[in-house]
C-alpha cells in the first residue's frame, strides 16, 4: 500500500495495523521528554522509559541507548506493538515532597519513530551543522577522552539530534543521521496526515503529538486510555513493563476501525 492509498483509507476512517511504516521499519527510536509540572514531569520521563524498557526485556528486545532519554529498539514486532505510544502521557500522584497530600498532576511525552531501511529524504550537507564533543561518563575510566559523541543540527527545521553510545565517532554519526532521516520523515507525513484530514486529529493513528493519549492515577492504581475509553489496574505492575493488556487492546481497536478520543477526562 503505497502513502497515497494510505492517507485515503486515513480520511476514510480506515487505518490497517500492518501499513507500509510497519514494513518498512527497521527498529525505532523511541524518545521522551519532560512536559509540564517540573521536576515531577522529570520523574515521570524517567519513570515510562524505565516502564518500556522492562516491557522490551519481556519480549526480548535490544533496548539501546542513544542519547538521555533516547533510545534504540529493535525487536520482531517492535514498531507495531509500540507505535500506539506516541503523544502525551500524564500522570496524577502525590509527590513525596507534598506534605498536604494533594495530588499533583503533570505530563510527559512519547515519540515513537521507525527507523526504515530506506527514505527519501536527501539530506543537503550546507543544511547540517555537526559538532563533536566527549561522551559524558560518570568519572575516571569510564570518561570518554575522545570527542565520539555526534551532534547534528538540520538548520530548515531546527531539529537537533545527539548520539552518545558508540565508542566511534563515525558509529555515532551514522546513528544520528538515520535518527534525523527518521524525525524528518515523520515530521513530512505527520504534516501531511494533519493538510488530508484534520478534522480526525484526534483518532489514533494521526501522529499528533500534542495528543493527550493516556493518564496513570496513581491515587486510584487506574490508568486510562483515552482513545479507546478503556482503563487498567494494578499500576505497580504495568510500571514494571507489563504493557501487553495495553498493547492487547489497542492493536484490537485499531485493526480496520478507528476510534475518538474520550474528551471528558
Amino acid at each position: 500500500m503505497d502513502y497515497q492509498e494510505y492517507l485515503k483509507r486515513k480520511q476514510e476512517g480506515v487505518l490497517l495495523v500492518k501499513d507500509q511504516t510497519s514494513n518498512k521499519a527497521d527498529g525505532l527510536i523511541l524518545e521522551v521528554r519532560a512536559g509540564a509540572g517540573g521536576d515531577e514531569s522529570t520523574l515521570f520521563a524517567h519513570d515510562l522509559a524505565e516502564m518500556y524498557q522492562r516491557y522490551a526485556a519481556r519480549r526480548g528486545w535490544k533496548f539501546l541507548s542513544v542519547d538521555d532519554l533516547v533510545f534504540e529498539i529493535h525487536g520482531d514486532g517492535a514498531y507495531e506493538d509500540l507505535r500506539w505510544e506516541t503523544g502525551v502521557h500524564r500522570i496524577q500522584r502525590v509527590p513525596v515532597t507534598e506534605k498536604q497530600g494533594r495530588i499533583h498532576t503533570s505530563t510527559a511525552s512519547v515519540a515513537i519513530l521507525p527507523l526504515r531501511q530506506s527514505t527519501e529524504i536527501k539530506l543537503n550537507p550546507a543544511d547540517l551543522e555537526i559538532t563533536f564533543s566527549r561522551s559524558g561518563g560518570a568519572g575516571g575510566q569510564n570518561v570518554n577522552k575522545v570527542e565520539t559523541a555526534v551532534r547534528v543540527l538540520h538548520k530548515p527545521s531546527g531539529l537537533v539530534v545527539r548520539s552518545t553510545s558508540e565508542r566511534s565517532q563515525a558509529r555515532n554519526k551514522d546513528k544520528a543521521m538515520a535518527i534525523l532521516e527518521s524525525k524528518l520523515v515523520a515530521q513530512q507525513e505527520e504534516a501531511e496526515a494533519k493538510t488530508v484530514s484534520r478534522e480526525r486529529r484526534n483518532q489514533i493513528g494521526t501522529g499528533d503529538r500534542s495528543e493527550k493519549i493516556r493518564t496513570y492515577n496513581l491515587v486510584q492504581d487506574r490508568v486510562t486510555d483515552h482513545r479507546i475509553k478503556q482503563s487498567w489496574h494494578n499500576l505497580e505492575q504495568i510500571f514494571l513493563g507489563e504493557l501487553d493488556p495495553i498493547i492487547s487492546a489497542l492493536r484490537e481497536a485499531t485493526d480496520g476501525r478507528v476510534e475518538t478520543v474520550d474528551k471528558t477526562e
